[in-house]
């Protein structure tokens, strides 16, 4: 069985060696820096707990912002706020009825997102 390099630096290659024919083959499937930043945009908003529990919330059934609010524990403005994030990235959509918001997930792509994100979290 081959030993573990002894440096502290055990991410890094001991030796520099680049193998031409799969940087070849890794740049066919780099995204454009456009894509690229709508991605990292799209986790930076998934990347807050309040949001996270916003999505998971409305991923059983639509809801108004009181009982959203309710629901969390927290004031309307606060759930307001970060619903406006979530619907600036196209993950909750809204509809108003009456006086009342009412969200919901933009698609299933959303809960697909939190399936697969829980079941990365859960894996052994």
């Amino acid at each position: 069985m081959p030993k573990e390099p002894e440096s502290k630096d055990c991410d890094m290659c001991e030796i520099y060696h680049v193998h031409q024919d799969m940087i070849n083959k890794s740049k066919l499937h780099l995204l454009d820096e456009k894509t690229t930043g709508h991605l990292a945009d799209t986790f930076k908003i998934l990347g807050d707990p309040t949001r996270i529990k916003i999505l998971t919330i409305l991923s059983n059934d639509e809801m108004c912002v009181c009982d959203i609010a309710a629901t969390l524990q927290m004031g309307q403005s606060a759930i307001s706020h970060q619903l406006r994030l979530l619907r600036g990235a196209r993950l909750v959509k809204f509809r108003r009825e009456g006086k009342e918001a009412w969200y919901s997930l933009d698609d299933n792509h959303v809960v697909i997102l939190l399936k697969q994100g829980l079941q990365h979290i859960l894996h052994d």
